[in-house]
């Protein structure tokens, strides 16, 4: 059973709360080693249900 569904949350808000909590629980030296910003993230321009154009 998904108990985060049971609270009342959705998958995207669970997982945010267990990586802050996560993060939090680490020790200092770890900490330091950790890149949150380490992700890519590419933007698509819709228009009428179709993509036109990718950006990065």
């Amino acid at each position: 059973m998904f108990y985060w569904r049971t609270a009342g949350l959705n998958y995207l808000r669970y997982s945010s709360i267990c990586a802050k909590a996560l993060r939090s629980a680490l020790k200092p030296e770890v900490k330091h080693s950790i890149n949150v910003a380490d992700s890519q993230v590419i933007k698509t321009q819709w228009k009428e249900g179709k993509p036109i154009k990718k950006t990065q």
